[in-house]
């Protein structure tokens, strides 16, 4: 395990060394060499030198190797195989930077102009093999830095004993297939060396024409040591500044100076760079720069050092008699990369309209990255574009954005001009802008909108999400040099000319319902978090439009979706009493209405980040436990304890839906209310008033009232007889003569104690009838009055 890494210039010979050591390797025994670089065709002059070396160490083509190449139209008939057999079977083949997981059975790594690929790319190439790296750190092929500043200072740390978790694929050797424990690097424990090749090969030593091209193409451009010797400025402190491109490319030696610095920000923080770059960024008519600078001290005359560049590319407004031109023939004019490819999309005509701009590229200083430098310049270009920058000022004397003051030569002074003629000097530094000029000394342009088209990965979609771009587009194929999707991301711009943003939001919302169907294939491959990351950022475009609303599921909705059966073996699930695998039909309906926003919400389902991932990528990317163990580094049975808490939430929601279905078919419920009772359907709810006192007292006030009432009866029933006739009119006298009576009486024995007193009452007598009659109608009277007094009691 062990690496070997070969840098230098342009014309060092590094492919020629490579293709030596190859032949070499062959001669030691390799069996399975591999070799990768952008294009088979960057390889000619490496198997050039490897069949030069098979001739000096005595093999014959035909009899001890067969040449094989490829019939790819696009690789113009590039070798791509060589297959030896002279002693034993030996090959050496070609493979391209994507396919990693083909090194299952190499012995041999050979990677020529690793600068060229992306560092991701390049790190998973890495494996328990030996390695032979070669990178051109300058040059006009396409070269960046990031691989001398990051993956080679990685290598290192790791050949010192360090470790570091990245997100390398490790090959297994048997299989072919990625190990499980691909977290850990590969290279840990690697040996690391290093060499360099200084002594050309094409020029002579020291050669002034070698010099006199690196420093017209910036060839050699490199970021000198961080001197602050204060510390980092804060963001806010840092201003942005617009850059004059006339006079930042007029050679003047403080404008070169700073072109320089411009470009080996480039160099350091792209993956590849070519003066084709450096032509569009001084030539292109609808592109600017701006940078961001620290604060400057008053009377300073020192150059600012850059800590952020922007190149933005205006586009738009193209004719609506255009758009629909190209569409209707499905072609698309070069140039205005966004709004073409949007309008193409989307089938709409009108956006190719709107005025827009493209960040190109937004470079940051290497020992300023994640600071908070790239956020505040973009937030300082946005508020540009808005107008908050604009001056007060009655003098509408501002320039416009990227406008130049220079005097220019017009095209008859071109037409009479001859070389002859033709002075060639370094334009006088007195007749031209200044470099910078501060925003609110320009007056920008009036756009609707600002755009950016990258290579998807998670820390670039992290950045773009925060500065609130929305997505509109994601390619389904990757890009075959740097196997990553482009994204176009928008933001709109708050300003009196902008129109209204409810347009991003319908985009937004065409994109989220397109970007979960293909979630399950050609998207499977993102991360769970990736994924979801994607998802809130189309959420967060689709609230710019005020009139889309989600409908909340409905229980007629639901029978539609899931069966009385698929409801039941649901909430069995929930109940931990069937596996998952019973219900893993249900989740890509299920995960659809969650994303959707049809069961999601404060009153619906509640998931965290971790439980949102987990159904994300079952439901909707239709992955395994197996594959979330590796993605999100927890065990089976934790990732089966969280699946089967998602599922009883959903399970509780669905169930109460029908239970609230069923309770709207129920009668009016009749509650204890106050005496202010709400009016339902516009009639006032009858409710029972609550008794005023106990079910014991009420039967002992009524059993009072009734023995009361029959006591009543019966003193009017004795009343009713007819007792006057027993009445004894003539008082005392007759009574005391009976009471004498009854005493002489008493002392005889057998003599009878009754005695007889004379009436002579007149008065009329009352019938028994009458009296009866009389009787019942009390007692009639009576019960009417008891019922009434009990329904006022309740």
């Amino acid at each position: 395990q062990s690496t070997v890494t070969l840098t230098a210039a342009r014309g060092r010979g590094k492919s020629a060394a490579l293709g030596v050591a190859i032949a070499a390797a062959v001669a030691h025994g390799y069996s399975n060499i591999f070799i990768t670089s952008p294009s088979p065709e960057n390889l000619k002059t490496l198997f050039e030198f490897v069949f030069k070396g098979f001739d000096a160490l005595g093999y014959l083509d035909h009899v001890d190797y067969t040449i094989i190449q490829s019939t790819n139209p696009d690789f113009n008939k590039a070798i791509v195989r060589v297959n030896i057999h002279r002693q034993h079977k030996q090959t050496i083949q070609y493979i391209q930077p994507q396919d990693a997981y083909t090194l299952g059975q190499a012995e041999l790594l050979v990677i020529d102009e690793a600068a060229a690929i992306p560092l991701p790319l390049v790190r998973k190439l890495m494996g328990p093999y030996l390695v032979f790296m070669a990178s051109t750190i300058n040059g006009y092929e396409g070269t960046g830095r990031s691989l001398s500043l990051k993956l080679i200072q990685q290598l290192r740390e790791q050949s010192r004993g360090g470790s570091k978790t990245s997100d390398e694929q490790v090959a297994d050797r048997s299989t072919g297939k990625s190990a499980k424990d691909e977290n850990q690097i590969a290279v840990a424990g690697r040996t690391l060396r290093e060499i360099t090749l200084s002594e050309p090969i094409r020029y002579a030593q020291g050669d002034s024409v070698e010099k006199w091209m690196n420093r017209l193409l910036c060839l050699d451009a490199t970021l000198p040591r961080a001197s602050t010797t204060r510390g980092c400025p804060h963001p806010d402190q840092c201003q942005l500044l617009s850059v004059n491109r006339d006079t930042l490319f007029s050679f003047h030696p403080v404008s070169e100076k700073f072109l320089q610095q411009m470009m080996a920000l480039y160099v350091a923080s792209h993956y590849k760079n070519t003066p084709n770059d450096l032509q569009l960024m001084s030539d292109a008519p609808a592109h600017q720069l701006f940078v961001l600078v620290p604060p400057v001290e008053e009377g300073s005359n020192r150059l600012p050092e850059p800590l952020c560049v922007i190149q933005l590319a205006l586009e738009g407004q193209i004719s609506r008699e255009s758009v629909i031109n190209s569409l209707s023939r499905g072609q698309r004019a070069g140039g205005d990369l966004i709004p073409w490819l949007v309008s193409q999309q989307f089938q709409d005509e009108d956006f190719a309209g709107l005025s827009g701009a493209r960040v190109v590229r937004i470079a940051t200083h290497p020992d300023y990255m994640n600071m908070g430098y790239g956020k505040k310049a973009l937030e300082l270009l946005t508020d540009f574009f808005e107008g908050k920058f604009t001056s007060l000022s009655e003098d509408d004397g501002q320039a416009e954005a990227g406008s130049e003051s220079m005097v220019r030569v017009t095209d008859a002074e071109l037409e009479s001009a001859t070389l002859l003629q033709d002075n060639v000097k370094v334009r006088d530094i007195s007749t031209m802008p200044p470099l910078f000029a501060r925003l609110s000394e320009r007056r920008p342009t009036r756009l609707d909108y600002m755009g950016v088209s990258y290579g998807l990965t998670s820390p670039l979609h992290k950045f773009w999400k925060r500065a609130n771009f929305v997505p509109v587009y994601l390619r389904q194929t990757a890009n075959d040099l740097t196997g990553e999707h482009t994204c176009v991301m928008l933001r709109t711009l708050d300003n009196a000319t902008s129109s209204d943003p409810a347009w991003l939001g319908a985009y937004a919302k065409d994109f989220h319902r397109r970007f979960l169907s293909l979630s399950s294939y050609r998207f499977r491959k993102f991360t769970s978090v990736q994924a979801l990351s994607i998802d809130e950022s189309a959420n967060a475009g689709i609230k710019l439009d005020s009139t889309v609303s989600t409908k909340p599921l409905t229980k007629s909705e639901l029978d539609e979706l899931f069966s009385p059966f698929d409801l039941k073996r649901l909430d069995s699930y929930a109940n931990n009493m069937l596996d998952y695998h019973v219900i893993l039909d249900l989740l890509p309906k299920i995960a659809e209405l969650f994303f959707t926003g049809r069961i999601k919400g404060e009153e619906a389902v509640k998931l965290s980040g971790v439980q949102q991932a987990l159904l994300y990528a079952i439901g909707m990317q239709r992955k395994t436990l197996e594959d979330l163990e590796k993605e999100l580094g927890l065990g089976s049975s934790q990732l089966l304890a969280m699946f089967v808490k998602v599922m009883r939430k959903m399970s509780m929601h669905f169930r109460g839906l029908v239970e609230g279905a069923v309770a709207e078919t129920m009668p009016k419920g009749i509650g204890g209310g106050d005496a202010e009772a709400d009016k339902i359907d516009g009639e006032e709810d009858q409710r029972f008033a609550p008794l005023q006192q106990t079910l014991e007292d009420d039967l002992a006030e009524a059993g009072d009232e009734y023995m009361a009432a029959e006591k009543e009866r019966a003193r009017a029933m004795i009343d009713a007889l007819p007792l006057d006739k027993y009445a004894i009119a003539n008082g005392e006298a007759d009574w005391d003569e009976a009471e004498r009576q009854i005493q002489k009486a008493g002392g005889r024995s057998g003599k009878s104690t009754t005695v007889s007193v004379k009436s002579k009452s007149a008065s009329s007598k009352r019938k028994a009838g009458e009296a009866l009659e009389e009787v019942q109608k009390e007692a009639a009277n009576f019960e009417g009055k008891k019922s009434k007094k009990g329904k006022k009691s309740r």
